[in-house]
């Protein structure tokens, strides 16, 4: 059978770094093809020149057997190749409909025409329904959940006549419930005829939705085999380069510690309210509950980085005023936010200030000891960058986490708040990030911990609190701990 893309010693450099070198990569007619990966593997620049967003500087790309060159993102569109990315590109204002049909509406490229917006929304409609979905087109994109907008988007390439569909990190930002929607999207694309490349950090899903997987390591393709014919732990050989050490350590007891952090009565009209724990040195806590439980909101004013209207915070034992994030970065507490892209990072900034920020007094920056402790945390957290000097966006997911984890270290901080501090994040980087965390409570901090992934928080934490509409419904020890347990007060049931 010949591939419907065919990509043949594919190389690309970015400056120094060498991104991709010799890859071959095929994708037959109907499949779905995992790609998986560390961060900074090159999947997403394999991804970007299958989709012509970038061009490769050695190798040969074939479409149903015929070579392409100079392919661009217009070109792969019109061949029919569509990439619905990790941040999706819909415009709020418009509707499901407007959006599946931009660039593609009858008056496109004309000066006047009359557009018949209910035959469009019709279509519209029809195409959400093949993919399982029974949606209103006339609805805002804005007013759609996230797993809403995706179908949009999966629904905008088939109005393209998309043969092969392209999807980078489908479920980083979905609950169980619309996960596994997408999954039947997916299916249901198969089933149609259309390809599809899926690339995850969920190795969960490339047994759920994959027909053959690829791993890439190091800018190199290390295997491709059928998804069922590589057991998980292979597959993470295959990824890191070693075997799949274990993620998670034993539990500890913090029992007779001193208390770190103490939260009485916290309260946020809408969002959280009467919320009350206390976590002792050296434990991890963590924080689960469905999403909207509020968890995301009660993390945020503790750093005094959105408001709240009642409650009191001692930490070791001392009332602390937080209004603001530099009230609690002095109080000794540190937030690792749920999108550190857009809460985290100065993403134009060189690495080295982004990791200073925090210890630094005042707005004098002193550049050489700034390099110097810069240049030890990339040791210890073994970031993947040119130097301290690299600009942050051009760092991987993975890479670009360690950096706001190196600003805290260095901070020398005493309570963690660590919300989805694994998104996005492939399984050799989530170990890394696991051994921080431990290590931090071995130190004798105090660790928060919120995850969508109920792995995480059942292996990590010595206690769980678990969060139901704004208030915690109840607490677990770690030997009562179950996802069933979990669940159930997650959704409103009795401990």
């Amino acid at each position: 059978m010949t591939p419907l893309l065919e990509m043949q010693g594919i190389r690309k450099r970015f400056g120094g770094v060498t991104a991709l070198e010799d890859v071959s990569f095929e994708v037959r007619p109907g499949e779905v093809h995992a790609l998986v990966g560390e961060n900074g593997a090159g999947k997403s620049t394999l991804m970007n020149i299958a989709s012509g967003v970038l061009a490769p500087d050695a190798g040969r790309i074939l479409w149903d057997g015929a070579a392409v060159s100079g392919l661009s993102p217009r070109t792969a569109q019109q061949m029919g190749i569509g990439f619905v990315h990790q941040e999706l590109a819909l415009v709020p204002q418009l509707s499901a409909g407007e959006n599946i049909f931009l660039g593609r509406h009858p008056c496109a490229g004309r000066a006047r025409c009359w557009v018949r917006w209910e035959r469009i929304h019709e279509q519209a409609r029809r195409l959400l329904e093949e993919l399982g979905r029974p949606l209103d087109p006339r609805r805002a994109v804005g007013e759609l959940s996230v797993g809403e907008q995706q179908l949009v988007e999966i629904a905008r390439a088939l109005a393209f006549q998309a043969r092969l569909v392209i999807m980078d990190e489908p479920t980083a930002a979905l609950s169980e419930h619309e996960a596994a929607r997408l999954f039947e999207a997916v299916g249901r694309l198969k089933q149609r005829g259309v390809s599809v490349i899926y690339s995850t950090h969920r190795l969960k899903e490339v047994y759920q939705v994959a027909d053959r997987v690829t791993v890439l390591r190091d800018g190199r393709r290390v295997a491709t085999a059928a998804a069922g014919e590589l057991p998980p732990e292979t597959l993470v050989r295959h990824m890191v380069g070693r075997a799949a050490k274990e993620q998670f350590a034993g539990g500890r007891s913090a029992a007779g510690a001193e208390e770190m952090l103490r939260v009485e009565g916290f309260s946020a009209r809408g969002r959280f309210e009467g919320v009350s724990f206390a976590v002792r040195r050296g434990e991890i806590v963590g924080l689960a509950g469905l999403v909207g439980a509020g968890r995301t909101e009660l993390l945020e004013a503790l750093f005094g980085a959105a408001p709240h209207e009642a409650g009191r915070v001692w930490i070791e034992g001392r009332p602390a005023e937080i209004r603001s994030p530099r009230d609690a970065i002095r109080a000794g507490m540190a937030l690792i936010p749920d999108d550190r892209k857009s809460k985290g990072l100065f993403a134009a900034a060189p690495l080295k200030w982004n990791v200073v920020l925090a210890s630094e007094r005042g707005f004098r920056i002193r550049a050489e000891r700034e390099r110097q402790k810069t240049q030890r945390l990339i040791g210890e957290l073994r970031l993947r960058t040119t130097g301290p000097e690299e600009p942050v966006m051009r760092l991987s997911g993975g890479n670009q986490q360690k950096v706001v984890l190196a600003r805290w270290l260095l901070a020398e901080a005493k309570v963690f708040l660590f919300d989805e501090p694994t998104r996005g994040i492939d399984a050799g980087a989530k170990a890394e990030i696991y051994e921080i965390i431990r290590r931090l409570a071995a130190r004798g901090a105090a660790v928060v911990l919120v995850s969508s992934e109920l792995e995480e928080v059942l292996n990590l934490a010595d206690r769980v609190l678990v969060m139901h509409r704004g208030r915690i419904a109840g607490e677990l020890l770690r030997e009562q701990a179950s996802e069933e347990a979990v669940m159930r007060l997650a959704t409103g049931g009795v401990q």
